[in-house]
């Protein structure tokens, strides 16, 4: 992989040719670049949500207030805005979370405050028992947050003596239907560009911390090669998130039918993401056992921290595989495989006497870690488009099992 270009430092003057924005922007502190690429990239991933909300909401509310005869459809708009905001996981079932969540909070407040009137305190006695119905039912957080939400607004807008349980309800159903349509059929998210989106925060800093590993262990580095693994081991909030936007895709193109055409791609690109995450726990193992390595002053031969960094760039060429560049999936397996061969020269060449034991150039933990490089390894090739044996046979192959089995 090309050598990722350091940006210039902040008292250095920008290389001739470079546009006046360009060199507005070498001019900014790395702090401030870092934080507007963060609100960039937060705005490409979210920003269709402002849009898809606000037609949710309009939508909503224009049929709770035309056709619903309700001057104040207040639960329409607020229901459909809570479905969109659902759109990083699964809105079938938060649909129906919400749905439960109004019924529970309108039962409750229609129960409770006829009987108590309006006040501060039966507002929050009404959101309590709703909530603990909520809990007893084995609610999620939505049906519990709109459990509550519901019951405040019943306990606030409206007077006790007046029945509106049925036109809240009315109002709440429409509500995530028109959230549910908007976020499915009129303005669906792209499924690949938005899995693209959130793997970048789990790749980017995932590869960085392989390169850094890899030049700890050619320098005996402790203190730098923990702090690869604790690069490694923060990933897991972003890879939850990124499961939940394959969740999201995968809802997305079995039920919108602007995006059925896609469901093909997905599948593929879904399995891939998988078979990367699992790759990066491997990669976290490998981490944590070089380390230990290094704490007990084991060798660590110079073919091992090799083959972590190419790890790495074949990670950054996968990565490639689904953009415009395109980049040939080949030549990641390449890549892959040439880390295997260097990860068997580090642990030293097997005797040609099968019956006499095999001179190891690893110590206990740098044996495992080679064993958990292999597993990352079957992974990323699993992930760049070969079945699960064939990965299996190519691995067995390349690190000589074959002919010990």
């Amino acid at each position: 992989m090309p050598a990722k270009q350091e940006p210039a430092a902040d008292d250095d003057p920008p290389p001739h040719g470079v546009s006046r924005a360009g060199r507005t922007w070498a001019s900014l502190p790395n702090p401030v670049r870092h934080g507007l690429r963060s609100r960039a990239w937060r705005f490409r991933l979210y920003g269709l949500l402002a849009v898809q909300a606000g037609v949710a909401a309009t939508i909503a509310w224009f049929v709770g207030a035309q056709f619903l005869d309700n001057p104040s459809p207040v639960l329409a708009p607020t229901t459909a805005v809570g479905i969109v905001a659902a759109s990083m996981g699964t809105r079938l079932r938060r649909t129906i979370e919400l749905l439960v969540g109004v019924v529970l909070g309108l039962a409750v407040g229609d129960a409770v405050m006829p009987l108590f009137g309006i006040g501060p305190w039966q507002t929050g006695l009404v959101v309590v028992l709703a909530i603990i119905v909520a809990i007893l039912l084995k609610g999620g957080g939505s049906l519990l947050t709109q459990a509550g939400g519901t019951a405040v607004l019943i306990a606030t807008l409206e007077p006790p003596v007046r029945d509106l349980s049925v036109p809240r309800f009315v109002d709440a159903a429409v509500g995530g239907l028109v959230g549910l349509a908007v976020g499915l059929l009129v303005v669906p998210i792209h499924p690949q560009r938005t899995v693209q989106r959130l793997a970048e925060p789990v790749l980017d800093p995932a590869i960085a911390a392989l390169h850094s590993l890899g030049g700890a262990l050619r320098r005996r580095d402790l203190d730098t090669t923990e702090q690869s693994l604790t690069g490694l081991r923060i990933l897991g909030s972003r890879v939850t998130a990124l499961d939940e936007g394959v969740e999201a895709a995968q809802e997305v193109v079995r039920l919108a039918p602007l995006r059925w055409h896609q469901r093909r791609l997905l599948a593929r690109y879904t399995r891939a993401v998988k078979h990367l995450e699992r790759s990066l726990y491997g990669c976290r193992a490998v981490a944590r056992r070089l380390a230990k390595a290094l704490r007990e002053d084991e060798p660590i031969p110079e073919e091992f921290a090799a083959a972590i960094e190419l790890l790495a760039t074949s990670m950054h060429t996968l990565r490639r595989t689904t953009t415009p560049e395109r980049a040939d999936p080949r030549e990641a397996r390449q890549q892959i495989l040439t880390a295997l061969e260097l990860v068997e020269e580090a642990q030293g060449q097997p005797a040609p006497d099968p019956t006499r034991p095999h001179a190891h150039r690893l110590g206990y933990s740098g044996m495992i870690a080679a064993g958990e490089f292999r597993t990352a390894a079957q992974d990323l090739l699993i992930a760049s488009g070969l079945d699960t044996d064939e990965a299996a046979a190519l691995v067995r192959q390349t690190s000589g099992r074959d002919e010990w089995d």
